[in-house]
């Protein structure tokens, strides 16, 4: 179970981090509302994939990722 919620998370933060790198005009014009509460900010999308990674490496070390 932890690994599935963990690659949910790691495709969750690569397509953050693609969003803000490639696509924050598109983000913020079509999603208006949501963009006021959660902006695209390239340090927090960068700061959520390392830890997602650090996690990652963590369960990778208990052995429950493989």
């Amino acid at each position: 179970m932890e690994a599935i919620i963990f690659y949910v998370l790691l495709i969750d933060a690569i397509s953050a981090n693609v969003m803000v790198r490639f696509g924050s005009e598109w983000y913020v014009h079509n999603f208006r509302t949501l963009s006021r509460w959660f902006p695209p900010a390239e340090g927090w999308a960068l700061y959520y994939l390392a830890l997602v990674l650090w996690v990652g490496s963590l369960l990778y070390r208990a052995g429950m990722l493989f």
